[in-house]
């Protein structure tokens, strides 16, 4: 067998392995998705407060406050790097939030798996290879996205006039991308810096950990 196809076939192989989710995955993401759940059920009063009073101001624009219920996604992908990381965090945390009394029920679960499939839809065309704080921001926008997206049939928005549907949408993308996206890189980082994601590339990439 030639060199280079060898040494091809032995970094493909790592890859695939790479990929593979460990027990300490599993963990850390339940533990993840179970803390966002309950920032989750803290938002869903603080949050909506917030959304209602910016939709007043502006039909739409308190899409500006959504950006939270959105961040475990961005959480799970940025810190676990896995295939189903960002969807499995984001779905754990909205049904912590509805089992937690989230006044929207079982629609809280619906709204979770689309918007973790928005972020991990953004990982996925990175090939679960590229972290940065652009991919961040994307995939908040990605979640962002598949948030305005099921609320035009979950919740009736594809009733409403082009004008608010724009302004909903532009306020979302701007929310995922600030509050999940870029916010969701930060809180990565700092976690990392503690040690506490050591056992994580995420981990060792901030520390300098090899």
């Amino acid at each position: 067998m030639p060199f280079t196809y060898r040494k091809a076939l032995v970094m493909t192989e790592k890859s695939a392995r790479s990929l593979r989710w460990r027990v300490i995955d599993i963990v850390v993401a339940s533990v993840l998705g179970v803390a966002v759940g309950l920032l989750f059920v803290f938002w869903n009063f603080a949050g909506y407060a917030w959304f209602s009073a910016m939709d007043a101001f502006t039909p739409g624009f308190g899409g500006i406050a959504v950006g939270v219920w959105l961040i475990g996604g961005v959480l799970g992908g940025l810190i676990i790097r896995k295939p189903g990381a960002a969807l499995y965090v984001e779905t754990l945390a909205a049904t912590v939030s509805m089992l937690l009394g989230s006044q929207w029920a079982v629609e809280t679960i619906y709204s979770g798996i689309i918007q973790g499939l928005g972020a991990e839809l953004i990982f996925l065309l990175f090939f679960y290879r590229r972290f940065g704080a652009v991919i961040a921001v994307l995939a908040g926008i990605g979640s962002a996205v598949a948030a305005w997206t099921l609320e035009l049939f979950l919740s009736g928005n594809i009733e409403m006039g082009a004008g608010f549907l724009t302004i909903y949408l532009i306020a979302l993308i701007i929310s995922g991308a600030l509050l999940a996206g870029l916010l969701g890189w930060l809180l990565t980082r700092a976690l990392a810096a503690t040690g506490a994601l050591n056992r994580f590339a995420a981990g060792r990439e901030v520390r300098g950990v090899s």
